[in-house]
């Protein structure tokens, strides 16, 4: 069968799925290999399942008319992407990368966007590398009206490639920080590679959105398409936003036409991201008085900037992920808070020769800072040199629960949470 063939049964089936056992009836089943597992072996169970056709690519596994062998499935799942890409061709689709806050600014787009337009198409969770994006796309139906989705990357030349496959009209470089360092070598690495959306974008004479205060994006964006936000009055801004850089508040606050949005999100970083939303929102001619009802309302999830109330505590978790940048972020953030401080942090993963060095760096500034208390998980962090009198290291998480669970704090205002997913310290909450 070819492309088209496949496409035909596609249009007509449940979905796309890639895992046997969340197959649902009348779907296609994609069989793709990863480390620790081969897809292939599931495509008979998945057809067992419901699903009405298996893509495979090895030919033991295609001993059934409902299974069809390709050469690379991955492969497959991109053709059969850029295809449905193709069909709605008249859809716009912003493109969302950076090292931090990428899920959290689409999500801000998408709730903005959502004033206007009934059917807004995005990226679920963080479905965002070289699997979830081109599921991401074959998940849009054909009455979407507009689409957000976001690009995610571990090494250079993976946002060219996944500009092929979603082929976006607008898009926007959230910041450049040290993230996947191992990937990436150093950070200028990382900034060649958010740069390739640019590329993309200026080669096909489509719109960039530019954070005006960010050096960087302004000087690698010349001569292209592009539509400026900035906190100060610069002569080519199209949007001028204040902030309120406002310490010990856990509140995000920014004027724009002397309208106050007063956002839940809580950390001055997250200004610029909700800065780069209404400008987005701005110019797809979404009312400012909706935009302000939109971000107003917006409540994060999944752990992203999530503030809890336990035990007369304020708990701040922010522990979806972690880099050095958004570490620091978060640290300077809560280091401008007054009361008594505890920081709860799990090692930074994916950095590769860079990961010793940077550990001691947020240990340094914990040293320096007025937190009261620093926890630190992981065999990172606990093989580290530098400590401090304030600071207690554990080897893993198992470790810190069993001490936690036989030791009496003094009282506390403040708990920041945060390391990167892998470590898990969402789960810490129910201690405290």
């Amino acid at each position: 069968m070819d492309i088209q063939s496949i496409y035909q049964l596609y249009s007509i089936s449940s979905g796309i799925e890639i895992n046997s056992k969340k197959v649902k009836k009348g779907s296609i089943f994609i069989a793709l290999k990863g480390k620790n597992f081969d897809g292939n072996q599931f495509a008979y169970e998945a057809i067992l399942n419901g699903a009405i056709l298996a893509i495979v690519d090895d030919k033991r596994y295609a001993f059934d008319e409902k299974i069809i062998f390709v050469y690379n499935t991955l492969y497959f799942l991109h053709e059969l992407a850029m295809y449905h890409r193709h069909r709605l061709y008249h859809v716009p689709i912003i493109a969302i990368t950076g090292s931090n806050g990428k899920t959290t600014t689409k999500e801000l787009i998408k709730v903005i966007l959502a004033k206007k337009y009934k059917k807004v198409h995005s990226t679920i969770n963080n479905f965002n590398n070289h699997i979830g994006i081109p599921l991401t796309i074959l998940s849009m139906p054909m009455d979407t009206q507009i689409s957000v989705i976001e690009i995610g990357a571990n090494h250079e030349k993976e946002i060219e490639k996944m500009c092929r496959i979603v082929n976006p009209d607008y898009g926007y470089i959230t910041n450049f920080g040290k993230a996947h360092l191992e990937g990436f070598k150093n950070l200028e690495g990382i900034i060649r590679s958010k740069l390739e959306l640019y590329d993309f974008l200026k080669k096909n004479n489509k719109v960039i959105f530019i954070n005006g205060d960010d050096p960087i994006q302004l000087s690698n964006s010349m001569e292209t398409n592009r539509y400026i936000f900035s906190g100060t009055k610069k002569k080519k801004t199209d949007i001028n936003i204040e902030y309120s850089w406002k310490k010990n508040t856990t509140k995000s606050v920014l004027y724009i036409k002397n309208i106050e949005i007063v956002s839940p999100l809580i950390g001055n970083y997250n200004l610029y991201n909700i800065a780069s939303a209404i400008t987005i929102g701005t110019y797809f001619k979404v009312p400012l008085k909706k935009m302000k009802e939109a971000v107003e309302e917006y409540i994060p999830n999944n752990y992203r900037s999530q503030i809890f109330m336990k035990n007369n505590v304020k708990i701040i978790i922010d522990c979806y992920n972690a880099n050095p940048t958004s570490m620091i972020e978060a640290l300077t953030f809560f280091n401008n808070i007054q009361g008594y401080k505890i920081v709860i942090l799990g090692d930074m993963l994916e950095l590769g020769s860079f990961s010793n060095n940077e550990h001691e760096k947020i240990i340094s500034f914990i040293k320096k800072s007025d937190i009261n208390i620093a926890f630190l998980i992981g065999n990172i962090f606990f093989n580290t040199k530098k400590t401090s009198f304030k600071i207690k290291k554990f080897i893993n998480k198992k470790n810190f629960v069993e001490w936690f669970k036989k030791s009496s704090l003094q009282k506390t205002d403040y708990i920041l949470i945060k390391g990167s997913r892998k470590i898990g310290l969402e789960s810490l909450i129910c201690l405290i």
